[in-house]
């Protein structure tokens, strides 16, 4: 039995799977809760576990964080993951921890075609070299996945809080106003992520680029101010919000170009995280892929390669499943 779990800023989901030799079996349980309402993982999986007794051998779970000597402080989150506490807690020998877009990496292996939403084809062949991961959620991650000829090895990173690099005069005047706003370094994850979103739409508000609607001011105050601002601009109820959307947009697909040409990744680029799916449609438009194509004399580089969307908001859960499957193996 295998126990695994996927850690974000938001939610942590937990779920039990049997293993059958090297491969998953089914789901035996699983469970969501909101990260901010426990006070550590040990407590979301005393309350997941509750009556059950399960014979626990492997234990995997993707953090948002950098991992450092089996111990996470987590980027998004009021506490931190130890791996010896969540051993004692559970039973169990050892417990791994990898940052969640290394979980998301594994994951990959576990989707099928459904599970996945091309955007680009690149040039159509079938190529089994390295890929590469970038996911918009809470917060903003990367990962590359190592082909050795035999296996994708994911290659965990903090490229989320790289500099940002605007390449227009209005992301310039984001940059500045980002920078203001927090007093200093505005990284990637400021602009690329739920509190990005609001982050744009904030200073094309406060810059008088449009209006803000009273009702949209309501809905942000009252709710989950990212989803209001991306669902208006989706329904195109608001142009405050349809601008905000926009530059997200253009920003996400240079960044992932960025990263494309850092890994080379002809094996597939892929898009992860909460945010791609919600908004797969503005995806789907051909700004996003004009963004990440925008690359001058490399630009047939990436157009050559694959890029696809994640649709299984379970993908990180399965690749910490996955990856306790392969440590034990290994």
């Amino acid at each position: 039995m295998i126990i695994a779990g996927d850690i974000g800023g938001t939610k942590t989901n937990v779920a039990l799977f049997e293993s059958n030799g090297d491969r998953l079996g089914a789901t035996v349980a699983e469970g969501s809760f909101p990260s901010n309402r426990f006070a550590s993982l040990e407590a979301i999986l005393r309350e997941f576990i509750g009556e059950r007794r399960p014979q626990i051998t492997d234990a995997c779970f993707g953090v948002a964080g950098p991992v450092v000597d089996d111990y996470v402080e987590a980027t998004q989150i009021a506490w931190n993951v130890h791996a010896k506490r969540v051993a004692q807690s559970l039973g169990v020998e050892h417990v791994s921890l990898i940052n969640d877009l290394e979980a998301t990496a594994y994951g990959i292996e576990e989707l099928c075609d459904t599970q996945l939403y091309t955007l680009s084809e690149g040039d159509g062949e079938t190529h089994a070299g390295h890929r590469a991961l970038i996911a918009a959620g809470t917060g903003l991650g990367m990962a590359g996945l190592f082909w050795d000829g035999r296996h994708y090895r994911p290659i965990s990173s903090e490229g989320g809080h790289i500099d940002f690099a605007p390449r227009s005069e209005i992301e310039i005047e984001l940059l500045r106003y980002m920078k203001e706003k927090i007093g200093g370094r505005v990284s990637y994850e400021r602009v690329l992520s739920g509190p990005g979103l609001f982050n744009i739409y904030s200073f094309l508000r406060d810059k008088k680029y449009a209006v803000e609607p009273d009702w949209l001011a309501a809905e942000i105050e009252n709710g989950d101010a990212a989803a209001a601002v991306s669902q208006a601009a989706l329904a195109g109820r608001a142009e405050l919000a349809s601008k905000s959307l926009d530059i997200f947009v253009d920003i996400y697909g240079a960044m992932a170009g960025n990263l494309a040409l850092m890994l080379k990744p002809s094996g597939g680029l892929y898009v992860g995280g909460g945010i791609a799916p919600k908004i797969l449609e503005k995806l789907k438009d051909g700004a996003f892929m004009r963004a990440y194509a925008d690359k001058g004399r490399l630009s047939f580089v990436i157009e050559s390669i694959p890029v696809r969307v994640i649709l299984e908001d379970r993908a990180a859960l399965l690749g910490a499943a996955r990856c306790a499957l392969l440590r034990r193996a290994a």
